[in-house]
């Protein structure tokens, strides 16, 4: 396949068990929440370093609601009109300690740009997510999430990995999909992208 994501065509069915040992990163573990009939699950392949999925070919991110660690309702409703960086993480995961302070790094610098960070935070104790992002100094907002049940919701891209990291456009359409740590660098190109593409078609 050539080096962007063909949409639909791009999607396979992959065994769970498969799956969780190709993909970087951490597993949920065995009590991890069952994401689909039969133990398997449709992914979108992951998009190339710094790359986007064509605008023509991005797919709706589904509605999800929760409770934020710290307290306060949250309705993904909240990220319509801006790029939003999802990222599936767990105190428990050793890439999401450094992951996770290059994201707050990358954050401060485009807060100010129409762009939302949103942790979600799976397989953890309230206590442990708190203390992890207050040791880190980390400012975005992070859903508590411990039984998976937004993992769930993304059953069609990988984020029963963690870490894994989902970006959305402005239209709330599923516009990269990455397993394991991202780079800081490759992060910025693909908001930098976005961005852009909001302001061309403003």
């Amino acid at each position: 396949m050539s080096g962007t994501v063909r949409g639909r065509g791009a999607r396979a069915l992959v065994a769970l068990a498969g799956a969780t040992a190709l993909l970087a990163g951490c597993s949920t573990g065995d009590d991890a929440v069952d994401v689909a009939n039969g133990g398997e699950f449709r992914f979108v392949a992951g998009t190339p370093a710094g790359e986007v999925i064509p605008g023509a070919e991005r797919a709706s991110a589904p509605d999800f609601t929760g409770t934020l660690l710290g307290g306060g309702a949250f309705d993904s409703t909240s990220l319509d009109g801006d790029v939003a960086v999802l990222n599936f993480w767990g105190s428990w995961c050793a890439p999401c300690r450094v992951e996770t302070p290059d994201f707050q790094e990358v954050y401060a610098e485009v807060q100010d740009q129409g762009v939302q960070f949103l942790g979600l935070n799976v397989k953890d104790t309230e206590q442990l997510a708190t203390a992890f992002l207050d040791t880190r100094g980390i400012t975005f907002p992070s859903l508590f999430d411990p039984r998976g049940e937004v993992a769930l919701a993304f059953r069609d891209y990988p984020a029963n990995s963690i870490p894994s990291t989902i970006v959305l456009d402005d239209d709330g359409r599923v516009a990269a999909v990455y397993t394991g740590v991202v780079q800081q660098d490759d992060l910025r190109a693909v908001i930098d992208r976005l961005v852009e593409e909001r302001e061309t078609d403003g």
